[in-house]
């Protein structure tokens, strides 16, 4: 079993014990129950084989769901924590497992919370709003939803196998070399990191197609909406970027496995290099997730405020800018090591100039909303939320970009507190405004507005409380990363950081409160019209739910917000009346994502342990799926033209109420 024995699972730290002890019996709770009321062929037939882009987007976002109240467990353990630690008092996490917490937290919350986010939103929404019936490649969809799993999958095993990375969540040499950290953790990381990159890329890939080559008729990409746009320069930058990263953590890998000195102290390596490497992925990493959170909010101020989004090629202009900039930005994450005042000036103007774009974007989404009908539905207090606390949040990035500036906050809270301001305030507000505004297209009924306005305050508010803190501590030397600190003065506003993550974490029980009682009503919110919004876009023409082919026939367009001028013209339902089906194809389930999965942490949790006929054992069983995809000819079925008839004159489009 090569390094894995009993000694592997601690069962000396009794706060990791109780908590893997939790997660596995919830766990053999939900088996039990899917078990004892039969569900198991429903979910394999439905869900875990499906190719559908809807359902994948569902899975996605519950995946991250699930993986947020993980990743946030971890942030109340450190807040806590250093709630306690002041002084002599010592706190109750020690150095080693304190390490792990917040290497795991940084990791899980970028990696397994935040991706899975934006690509589940951008896997629900772009073939809907560009008007066709499916990704580009339906299978290697699902290939990429089940490899994310797969990661998610191996960084949870070390919560009670081994142990997690102490290394930080970017695992900088040489700390994260097999010198300094000998153990499995650097291993865990790098091999789910490695399993799930591969899944991104794939559905990066998979994005970029569909979105160039899979339009309805008559939509160029002048007409194509401002999602699609910024989902587009998302799908770009993991294209570019994502084979960076599989890159340089194979050369640790190499490092660590076989003996290599890309990036050791000696022998030639250079840890430099690393850094280096790790931030060409890592900066452009940072505007593929707030890129679709960009788009989000496009779409939502553009329908609630009853009117064109203002502005609309100077945000698509902005939209591209930042995909180009953002590999033009990354050495400002390490003015401190040396490179030179030419150098450091140079990144140092690029990241002002980038800040240019994202400015004309909060101008046109104000100028969209100055004028209009705004119905202040809990999507437009996500988004006002948002412009407010990212332009706080974008403001400290400047002041950071300036050298000076930045060798005296660098290493700080205040670097800590800027990052969450912006991913927080931008990326979790954009996904949580976006499930809100499309989950009635996704599963036919309305949340309920009143607890999500109350969950946007709890998150709102929190926010402010656990993050500005932050700023003036570390405006006051406090570093990040520390377990424990002397300053006793400190420990004020540690306490008001620690009350804030406590109201998050209200708004993220209120979102589980939210959803149950939304799903008890489903009744009293159903969405009949499809369009319950009155919105501008295509995705709103389909029933709610959409059906797995999403359009009976492909609609044409002509103009930007297609279907808003579809319903100008009258006459939309004498015309669906006289129309003419056909029969449609689509694609079959598939459990080639699923298998692969399966062999994949099989291999890398081989691979972790040095178990080699395990790893022989995984590699095979992913070469053998593979070759079994590769000779499968019976890949659609088809739907017959009475079936898609019948389902139009039940579920086709009515007259919008709102």
């Amino acid at each position: 079993m090569g390094r894995l024995t009993w000694a592997a699972i601690p069962f000396d730290q009794p706060v990791v014990m109780i908590a893997s002890g939790t997660v596995g019996f919830v766990i053999l709770c939900v088996l039990a129950l899917v078990t004892v009321k039969g569900w198991w062929p429903y979910l394999w037939r439905e869900w875990i084989t499906s190719v559908d882009h809807k359902r994948i987007g569902v899975m996605y976002i519950g995946l991250a769901l699930l993986m947020l109240v993980r990743g946030f467990s971890d942030a109340m353990l450190m807040r806590s924590q250093l709630a306690l630690a002041a002084g002599h008092a010592q706190g109750y996490l020690p150095p080693e497992h304190y390490d792990q917490i917040f290497s795991a937290h940084g990791t899980i919350m970028i990696f397994f919370v935040a991706m899975p986010f934006v690509i589940g939103l951008m896997n629900f929404v772009l073939p809907l709003q560009l008007g066709v019936r499916d990704v580009a490649f339906p299978v290697l969809n699902s290939v990429g939803f089940w490899l994310s799993a797969a990661g998610v999958l191996l960084v949870n095993v070390s919560l009670v196998v081994g142990e997690f990375s102490r290394a930080g969540w970017l695992a900088y040499p040489p700390l994260s070399e097999i010198a300094y950290s000998p153990g499995v953790g650097v291993d865990y990381y790098l091999w789910s990191l490695q399993i799930s990159g591969l899944g991104t890329l794939l559905s990066g890939i998979n994005l970029t197609t569909t979105i160039l080559k899979l339009r309805a008729p008559g939509m160029g990409y002048r007409q194509m909406p401002i999602f699609c746009w910024t989902a587009l320069a998302s799908n770009l930058l993991i294209v570019a970027a994502f084979p960076i990263l599989t890159a340089t953590f194979a050369m640790l890998l190499l490092d660590r496995y076989c003996g290599f000195h890309f990036f050791t102290n000696d022998l030639g390596g250079n840890p430099m290099m690393y850094v280096n490497l790790i931030w060409c992925w890592g900066h452009p990493e940072v505007y593929i997730l707030i890129l679709p959170a960009f788009g989000v909010f496009s779409e939502v101020v553009a329908t609630f405020s009853g009117k064109p989004l203002f502005g609309r090629r100077s945000m698509v202009m902005a939209t591209m800018a930042i995909c180009v900039l953002s590999f033009l930005v990354w050495l400002h994450h390490f003015f401190t090591m040396g490179a030179g005042a030419d150098v450091n000036a140079f990144f140092g103007v690029m990241t002002m100039l980038i800040a240019v774009p994202t400015g004309v974007k909060v101008f046109n989404w104000l100028f969209t909303l100055y004028g209009g009908r705004i119905r202040f539905t809990v999507p437009v207090y996500w988004a006002i939320g948002f412009m407010v606390t990212f332009v706080i949040g974008g403001m400290t990035g400047v002041l950071m970009a300036i050298p000076p500036a930045d060798f005296v906050l660098h290493n700080s809270l205040f670097l800590i507190a800027h990052f969450h301001n912006v991913i927080i305030g931008g990326v979790v507000f954009g996904v949580m405004a976006g499930i809100t505004y499309w989950f009635p297209k996704a599963f036919g009924f309305t949340l309920n507005e009143r607890l999500g306005k109350s969950v946007f305050w709890c998150w709102f508010i929190g926010f402010y409380l656990a993050f500005m803190p932050l700023y003036v501590l570390g405006l006051m030397g406090a570093t990040r990363r520390m377990q424990h600190y002397s300053n006793t003065h400190w420990q004020p506003l540690m306490l008001v950081a620690m009350a804030g993550a406590l109201l998050i974490l209200l708004g993220i029980a209120l979102t589980g409160v939210q959803l149950a009682v939304s799903i008890r009503r489903r009744e009293l919110n159903r969405d009949v019209t499809g369009d319950p919004w009155n919105g501008r876009t295509l995705e709103w023409s389909t029933p709610s739910p959409p059906p797995a082919w999403n359009f009976s026939d492909l609609p044409p367009v002509g103009r930007e917000d297609a279907f808003w001028a579809m319903k100008q013209q009258r006459g939309t339902a004498q015309d669906r009346k006289k129309r003419t089906y056909e029969t449609i194809h689509i694609p079959r389930n598939n459990p080639t994502g699923f298998f692969l999965a399966f062999f994949a942490v099989l291999l890398g949790f081989s691979l972790i342990w040095r178990i080699w006929w395990g790893a022989g054992l995984g590699l095979l069983g992913v070469l053998v799926v593979c070759l079994m995809q590769a000779w499968r000819t019976d890949g659609e079925i088809e739907v017959p033209a009475e079936k898609v008839a019948a389902f139009e004159r039940l579920h086709g489009l009515k007259e919008s109420v709102v």
